[in-house]
């Protein structure tokens, strides 16, 4: 494939992008560790930890249900179980990662651009990642306020940024893949993820990582400790630190500029830009250094009440690499030229305190606040504002371009009490309510940031950009639980929300399950949901740029969005249907089959470019909008300009088969292997689209790779298979991960579109590891160990990309959708000592 041809010309300068910035990293990696472990010595006890239970399916499950005690193998609902040890032996870095190698409906983003290069997101099911809901110990986690706003599989998502969740803090997580609307909020519409944090009051561990890219860069250096405290007698206090920094990797392809002789003519200094003709870095993985701190903690007050709190504490530098700018741009500050980094300097924290026991005998109760927040300082260096240059005679070449801030507050009241009414068992009856205020804001960015076109590849947020948003909601729900007949599993759930600024809905769920007997057992589910666009969707206004492009993100109710004939938008409503198997053939083997459909009406999507010059076809409202937006666009430089916009252009249905098979195989003295098969099959259509407004036609909202990132970008099934060989000291864990095809449509000027297919792929992951001591384990292993590409990007794009000398385009070589990245193969070696 040419897209793997050119990788071993990168390596010396991905080398020397990360090698120095290694170095520095690393040093403050290893000494965040040691400030960690100092923070929690005192007071260790030394154990050795229980290994985990192989039989998930034996777990008492607290996620979609009610009842207290219920366990995996009994749940009406598809639950899927998900030790830490298996996050661990992925040999992933990060949460997301680790959740995408052992769950094929869970889909994660590989690579972005701007300032989605620099929080990436996953979605579960194949609709949007604000379509699932997270849960710390069933609490409601806050969402990152760092909207993804380009084009792709993931544009819109603000949804929980697990990846501020240390790994080493988990005991496990269920994941309830079904609509839980009802259940647990309005937006749990795919699903829901709910991490369980441990409780040890004693013991611990410790690990680390390190490893690369085989091809370059993503150099990778991780350590986490995580200790458990006792508290008297009665309470627990459960510490974790972790400190980590990932490294640039560089997949672009050549820039198209520095091989057009006419360019190399006029500017001849291209020639001597180290990497030559591989000068712009902006596709690949953004550099990292992310520092986290969590506890959990409970203390019994007396038989019947007891007080917990669990926190999180997180703390993010980014750099991700914008478009090399050519010498001809500000040859006085940069005669090579330059290419501008976009940063980042995050700080998320979260809190939830609460008390819960029993009360008036045999009710149960909870009540519980939770404060989350995360705030997002975005800036670019290595920069320039060209027109503060000319009217002043100087400019800066580092701007503060603004901040996004997004905080989430939520109250909880649950009660629950069974009652005897002559069935198998009793009838468990659960109620609660909750109050949530959300807010979202974008403050402005700096005076050079935003005068005149703004700073070289990011301009910084105009006042018209800026503003602070916030709305609360109210919600009262009810959920029915019980067993008429030994065989008979039956759940009725109902959620009433009021929405400050969306009004109020009613939303319900009803869940069974039959056994037929031990071996056979038939569930089934049926929900509706209300989303209500996230504030991020709503209020999200900014300036994207290339060299040759520059597109205005507009506010859905901005007056700029009523000239193309967007009003606001409205929340999406779903219906999601569901049927499964549960078999047990063996004691020693389950499976499990769920079908289902959610549908979905009013989906909020990101448009597709909507241009005002240089498309195929321009709309004079588009560059009224732009101009209403309050936006200053510099189009004597610009090949192409024109607007985005989030609106509720479609309707869709979504159909898939969730498949998970395991079995355990005793070998005598070779020891044993936990086999496991889990597949996700899933494919969405496009059941209506909105009329486009008069204003804008014969422009459509939807493009042909609009609707490309909806129905065909994800792969069409993933089938993993796993084979976990445990003998005396030693452990090998083999995965075989088959993607299926997935596809885009694309174009440069919207006149013609070109179809990109990633056809049917194997990747494969492995981990040897070897207990060298009851409490030294090592291991070394691989994700995509034979180190695979995806191909490369149809070549008719890239020509045409290459014909207007669009680097953004043409060095995008491989795509960026691709199911299992576009980095190639990661090798690591990792150390874990308990105490």
């Amino acid at each position: 494939m040419t897209s793997i041809r050119i990788l071993p010309s990168l390596k010396p300068l991905s080398h020397a992008i990360s090698t120095s910035l290694l170095q520095d990293e690393v040093k403050k990696t290893l000494a965040g560790c040691g400030f960690i472990m100092l923070a929690l010595q005192s007071g260790l006890t030394y154990a050795q930890t229980t290994p985990p239970d192989d039989n998930t399916a034996s777990t008492v499950i607290v996620t979609g249900t009610r009842q207290i005690g219920m366990k995996a193998a009994d749940s009406p609902s598809p639950i899927q179980i998900i030790d830490a040890s298996v996050l661990e032996g992925t040999g992933q870095p990060d949460l997301i990662g680790a959740l995408a190698q052992v769950m094929p409906s869970f889909n994660a983003q590989a690579t972005g651009a701007d300032t989605a290069n620099l929080t990436l997101s996953a979605r579960l099911r194949g609709v949007s990642p604000n379509d699932t809901l997270v849960l710390i110990d069933g609490k409601r986690r806050h969402t990152t306020a760092n909207l993804s706003v380009d084009g792709g599989t993931f544009q819109g998502s603000a949804a929980a940024d697990l990846n501020f969740i240390p790994i080493a803090a988990i005991d496990h997580i269920e994941v309830l893949t079904d609509g839980a609307a009802a259940q647990y909020g309005t937006d749990a519409i795919a699903g829901v993820i709910n991490i369980i944090l441990k409780k040890d009051e004693s013991g611990g561990s410790f690990s680390t990582t390190g490893g690369r890219y085989i091809d370059g860069g993503g150099r990778t250096a991780d350590a986490s400790v995580n200790a458990g405290f006792e508290l008297s007698e009665d309470g627990f206090m459960n510490l974790t630190g972790e400190s980590k920094y990932h490294g640039f990797s560089q997949r672009s392809g050549p820039d198209p500029r520095a091989v057009d002789p006419a360019t190399i003519a006029a500017q001849p200094a291209m020639l001597g830009v180290a990497g030559y003709p591989y000068l712009n870095h902006v596709f690949g993985d953004a550099a990292y250094h992310l520092d986290l701190l969590s506890l959990n903690s409970g203390y019994k007050i007396d038989g019947n009440t007891n007080v917990y709190a669990f926190a999180t504490v997180g703390k993010k530098d980014a750099q991700s690499y914008e478009n090399y700018r050519t010498p001809s741009k500000f040859p006085i500050y940069y005669p090579a030229g330059f290419s501008p980094l976009e940063t980042l300097n995050e700080n998320d924290f979260a809190l939830t305190v609460g008390i819960k026991g029993k009360v008036w005998g045999d009710w149960n109760w909870d009540l519980s606040s939770t404060y989350g927040k995360d705030i997002n300082h975005i800036g670019v260096i290595n920069s320039v504002n060209i027109d503060l240059y000319d009217d002043t005679g100087s400019s800066p070449t580092s701007f503060n371009a603004g901040n996004f801030i997004a905080s989430q507050w939520t109250q909880n009241l649950d009660l629950s009490r069974e009652f005897n009414v002559g069935w198998y068992s009793p009838l468990n009856l659960a109620a609660g309510l909750e109050y949530r205020t959300d807010t979202y804001q974008i403050d402005e960015g700096d005076a050079a940031s935003t005068y005149g076109s703004g700073a070289q590849a990011f301009p910084g947020f105009t006042a018209t950009d800026a503003g602070h948003h916030s709305r609360n909601n109210s919600a009262a729900y009810a959920d029915l639980a019980g067993s008429p007949i030994k065989e008979l599993e039956l759940d009725a759930a109902a959620r009433f929300e009021k929405y400050s600024d969306f009004g109020d809905t009613t939303v319900g769920k009803l869940t069974g399950r039959y056994d037929f007997n031990p071996v056979i057992a038939l569930r089934s589910t049926i929900s509706t949901g209300f989303r209500a666009p996230t504030l991020a969707e709503e209020y999200y206004s900014s300036t994207n740029v290339t060299p040759q492009s520059a597109f205005v993100q507009l506010p859905p109710n901005s007056v700029g969005a009523t000239l193309i004939g967007i009003d606001g938008l409205k929340p999406e409503k779903s219906k999601n249907y569901s049927i499964g198997l549960v078999i047990k053939p063996t004691i020693k083997s389950s499976l499990t089959i769920d079908a289902y459909q959610i549908d979905i009406r009013n989906r909020i999507v990101g448009s597709g470019n909507l241009y005002g010059t240089g498309g195929s076809i321009n709309s004079p409202a588009v560059n009224a909008a732009i101009a209403a937006n309050g936006n200053t666009l510099d189009l004597s430089t610009l090949t192409f300009s024109g607007v985005n916009v989030f609106t509720n252009a479609v309707s869709t249905s979504t159909k898939g088969l969730d498949v998970l098979y395991t079995i355990a195989t005793g070998l005598g003295d070779l020891g044993r292997v936990d086999w496991s098969v889990s597949g996700a099959y899933n494919t969405t259509e496009v059941t209506q689209i909105d009329q486009v407004a008069q204003q804008i036609q014969p422009q459509t909202l939807l493009n042909p790779t609009a609707i490309s990132n909806l129905t065909v970008s994800a792969p069409k099934f993933v089938v993993n298979f796993g084979a976990l060989w445990k003998t005396g000291s030693w452990a090998v864990n083999l995965r075989e991960d088959l993607y299926g095809p997935s596809s885009e449509m694309d174009t440069e000027d919207g006149s013609v579109y070109y179809q990109t297919t990633i056809h049917t792929k194997v990747i494969t992951d492995l981990d040897i590891a070897n207990h060298l001591t009851k409490s030294l384990t090592v291991s070394i292993g691989a994700t995509n160990l034979f180190n695979q590409y995806p191909p490369q990007v149809n070549p008719g794009l890239l020509a045409e990309a290459k014909s207007y000398l669009d680097t953004a385009t043409a060095v995008r070589v491989m795509p960026s959708f691709s199911p299992f990245g576009i980095n190639g193969g990661f090798y690591y070696a990792k150390m874990t000592y308990t105490f």
